[in-house]
């Protein structure tokens, strides 16, 4: 067996980087683990799983994950390989080689892992997307979980700021999920990077993502949890970290609002409260101090009503009155003292302006122009 198919058949074995880079101080490449007998297997330390695997499985099948590495910005990085990322290279139980669409090298820069619920709030959307888009125009690389919400608009807000991003997969990399999410793939395929432990054609089961999220923690430099409930992937992503010596982050939010609970929860713990991403950088101190900041756009991103008429001053009144957190009609009334279809009227053109946005529960929200899904 050649070199490159001996590491796709042991990434599937249950092995980890720091257990086979031992076993590789005995044998000299991959194709000699396989090669090896069981007796010099168990002689150099090999487990008896990974063994007895070995035994069973030594002859699957990897036409279809060749035929994947045939095209182009197709890469499979091992553990060995100087592509291979350091950060994660020092997790515990890091995998023993990464199928990567687009270019390896990015994974290797700092990054900053953004994470949330997938199904956030404007406000934690837009949060999320901001600030992607501002670290990455400060020159870190954004890294999540390819999930929709909070994960998604991080990797847009990183695009848009023509930054670098990193999508962590937990499926193999020909099978595209989430289905919404093609386009988005295509764009970090081409500037960034996607990046999975799972062999071609693994489909989206759900024990595949808390394996996935050690690699989004293992990546980066520190994770920012901007939305999250109380039972949420992203406390995993953010214990992981934790347990990895990485900073940990978190947005907090309105007490109303369970999606910010699992944020508080974090705050509690020792995570470092976030309001602006100086906060992050205070923390991280010299760890991102040499990277060079990509190039602002002429134009200010952050101003979501450039380009938008004046106010009136009943409009400029019920904005004032709706506030940063979600208010309904009823609530909108009693603070501004207009009548019900007055404030209906005014809350319509103001969502047709993008000022504001409709929530679930007839509930309104201001808004911005960046948003991602």
């Amino acid at each position: 067996m050649d070199e490159l198919s001996a590491w796709l058949l042991l990434v599937r074995a249950p092995i980890c980087a720091t257990q086979l880079r031992a076993l590789l101080e005995h044998l000299p490449s991959a194709a000699s683990i396989v090669a090896a007998s069981p007796a010099t297997l168990r002689a150099h330390g090999a487990s008896g799983a990974f063994v007895d695997w070995l035994v069973a499985h030594g002859t699957i099948d990897l036409t279809a994950d060749l035929r994947w590495l045939e095209q182009e910005r197709h890469h499979f990085i091992p553990c060995n390989s100087p592509l291979y990322p350091p950060l994660l290279a020092e997790i515990a139980d890091a995998p023993i080689g990464l199928f990567v669409n687009g270019d390896p090298s990015v994974l290797s820069l700092p990054q900053l892992a953004i994470v949330g619920s997938r199904n956030p709030t404007p406000v934690g959307r837009e949060n999320a997307y901001e600030f992607a888009a501002h670290l990455a125009r400060c020159g870190l690389a954004i890294t999540s979980g390819f999930a929709l919400g909070i994960d998604a608009a991080s990797h847009r807000g990183a695009l848009a700021a023509g930054g670098k991003t990193i999508a962590v997969c937990g499926t193999g990399l020909d099978v595209i999920y989430p289905r919404q999410h093609a386009e988005l793939r295509a764009a970090i395929a081409a500037s960034g990077a996607l990046v999975s432990e799972f062999p071609t054609g693994t489909p989206p089961l759900k024990s595949h993502f808390p394996r996935r999220n050690r690699i989004i923690s293992g990546l980066a430099v520190g994770t920012l949890v901007v939305e999250a409930a109380v039972q949420s992937g992203s406390l995993i992503t953010a214990r992981l970290a934790a347990e990895q010596g990485r900073e940990v982050f978190a947005i907090p939010g309105s007490i109303h609002n369970p999606l910010a609970r699992g944020c508080h929860r974090l705050i509690r713990q020792g995570a470092k409260l976030v309001e602006t991403a100086d906060d992050i950088f205070a923390e991280l101190g010299g760890i991102v101090q040499a990277i060079a900041p990509i190039s602002s756009p002429s134009k200010n991103e952050n101003d979501a009503t450039d380009g938008q008429r004046q106010l009136d001053k009943d409009y400029e009144i019920l904005l004032d009155a709706l506030g940063f957190e979600p208010a309904g009609v009823d609530a909108l009334v009693a603070r501004t003292g207009f009548k019900a279809d007055e404030v209906a009227s005014m809350l319509l053109i103001l969502e047709l302006e993008n000022r504001i946005e409709s929530c679930p529960g007839g509930l309104y929200v201001r808004s911005s122009t960046k948003r991602g899904s």
